[in-house]
């Protein structure tokens, strides 16, 4: 049975961050019910194009954005801003292990499903709330979304040309990393909760934000400012630690160069036919290059210019001094790495017939991840789940669907 078998997740986020959590979750094999209002779902579902074409080349109505992120979910459509749907969700709240809501502050405690809500009728449950800026401090009731939390949260400061070359400027990292990150936080906050329950027996409530996990992890960038009072400036691909660690022009494109440590860059220089630089004692330590890195940049680039980049990849390959092309997407889903390792996975779809999806690169020995279910059309699971979970009978399930309450 994969690890999370038997676990049960409400899911009543959308967008990124939430979605990407629970994702997670399902992929190690925790129950997921995503749910969405019946008209129009997850705001991603419309966030396109691209759309999924089906065998015949017509668009499903399923954007590649929403589909990016809901693998292994069931959908359930349910206007909770309805007494009737409310109470739906308090019974299926009920019975469940984690919650998961990204709801303004204090959002879902006006229709009843805050956490004060529903803990007493379920005092195990693991209630997670995401925001853009935590639940308490001066800017709790504000909205955000990922770009402007890379802005506010330092990330933008650090990415992009630095200041005084052409195409200068901030700029924010080309996927939403900071609500990927919080996503991924926050399935390691949900973990930790449920082995702590295990012990007490008790369930708690878990405030993430956008903003805390976007500061708390730039790791050594906010410790190097930390340490030394200067806030890191943008280095276009350097590396603010390490030199040379940047992409590099050659005689036919670019690669990024990986030198960690001196003895690879003693490699480097005797293979490059440059064996001085590494003798030079301004370059001879990865601390002198950092402090000289202005001298040895230029001095690098020059030989880089001398090969073409397959030349270079070959030869830095068989020096042990790692390196890589700098792909597109079309070139990195033909990596032959890439294909071994079978990171693109299609499956079966009710409207397109398949769909591509992107495995989870955790690879357990064991309890090997399993992948059942593509990301489910909106309401596609509402019937069958409240039959099954609530006991609702077709009457009712009619009843409420002539209503608009569910779909």
């Amino acid at each position: 049975m994969p690890p999370l078998h038997g676990i049960l997740v409400l899911d009543l986020s959308r967008i990124l961050a939430g979605p990407w959590a629970t994702q997670v979750l399902a992929d190690f094999g925790a129950e997921v019910l995503k749910v969405e209002h019946p008209q129009g779902g997850d705001d991603t579902r419309r966030w396109g194009p691209p759309y999924l074409k089906d065998a015949s080349g017509r668009e499903t109505g399923e954007s590649a954005y929403y589909l990016s992120t809901n693998r292994g979910k069931r959908s359930l459509a349910i206007d909770f801003s309805r007494p009737e749907g409310q109470d739906i969700v308090r019974r299926l709240a009920a019975g469940a292990d984690v919650m998961v809501e990204n709801f303004k502050v204090g959002g879902l405690a006006r229709y009843g499903l805050g956490y004060a809500d529903l803990a007493p009728r379920n005092p195990r449950l693991v209630y997670l709330s995401i925001s853009a800026f935590g639940q308490d401090g001066p800017d709790a009731a504000k909205p955000g979304y990922d770009a402007m939390i890379q802005g506010m949260g330092g990330l933008m400061s650090i990415t992009g040309v630095p200041d005084g070359e052409p195409g200068a400027g901030p700029q924010k990292v080309g996927v939403a990393v900071a609500d990927l990150m919080c996503g991924m936080y926050a399935v390691s906050a949900i973990l930790a909760a449920l082995y702590e329950r295990d012990r007490s027996g008790a369930g708690q409530y878990i405030d993430l934000s956008l903003l805390d996990s976007q500061v708390a992890w730039l790791a050594n960038q906010s410790l190097n400012y930390l340490v030394s009072g200067s806030p890191p400036r943008r280095q276009g691909t350097a590396h603010p630690n390490i030199v040379p660690y940047q992409a590099f022009a050659t005689a036919d494109g670019h690669l990024m160069l990986a030198v960690g440590n001196d003895a690879q860059f003693a490699r480097f220089c005797a293979m490059a036919g440059a064996a001085g630089l590494s003798a030079d004692p301004r370059f001879a330590t990865n601390q002198e290059r950092v402090a000289h890195r202005a001298e040895l940049v230029p001095a690098v680039a020059a030989l880089m210019r001398e090969r073409t980049t397959r030349d270079w990849i070959a030869a830095l390959a068989a020096a042990n001094v790692p390196c890589g092309p700098i792909n597109d997407l079309a070139q990195v889903f033909d990596e032959p790495q890439v294909s071994h390792r079978g990171l693109r996975l299609d499956l079966p779809h009710p409207l397109a017939g398949s769909v591509p999806t992107v495995r989870n690169p955790v690879r357990f020995s064991r309890t090997a991840v399993e992948y059942e279910r593509a990301p489910p059309p909106l309401g596609a699971d509402t019937a069958t789940e409240l039959r099954g979970r609530l006991g609702l009978d077709d009457e009712a399930l009619a009843d409420l669907a002539a209503r608009g309450i569910i779909a």
